[in-house]
């Protein structure tokens, strides 16, 4: 005879497996993951969001890729005094303490450039341009 856990393991590790898969995708888009290319009437901003507390990044650091061509939209908002700056495209913003701040260019240049704080030289994440 079959235990009622036995029973229940396969279902329950499909419960796992699928509440695993939904906390991820938040993440990935977070995070800005590669997603497939704009279709027509879309918009080709890719959009951004940092957060700094405490010397914390959110999201965590990792790559975010994005089209050639396509408008960049980063807004940062940390809890110090600082300067979000993007290398190779010499764009910066002035961070003050609470309040957002953004950075908007066209990513014309193939690449990997990283995002980062000046003064606290945090890496907020390396923007991938194909």
């Amino acid at each position: 005879m079959t235990s009622p856990l036995a029973r229940r393991r396969p279902l329950l590790a499909a419960l796992l497996l699928g509440v695993t898969l939904l906390l991820a995708l938040p993440m990935a888009t977070a995070c800005g993951s590669p997603s497939a290319a704009p279709g027509p009437g879309a918009s080709t901003v890719k959009e951004i969001t940092v957060t700094i507390a405490g010397r914390q990044v959110t999201p965590p650091p990792g790559r975010v890729e994005v089209t050639k061509g396509q408008t960049v939209r980063i807004t940062v908002t940390g809890d110090a005094a600082d300067e979000a700056h993007v290398h190779g495209y010499d764009k910066a913003a002035d961070l003050k303490p609470g309040t957002p701040a953004t950075i908007e260019f066209v990513a014309d240049r193939d690449g990997l450039f990283e995002v980062e704080t000046h003064d606290s030289k945090l890496q907020l994440f390396q923007l991938v341009v194909r």
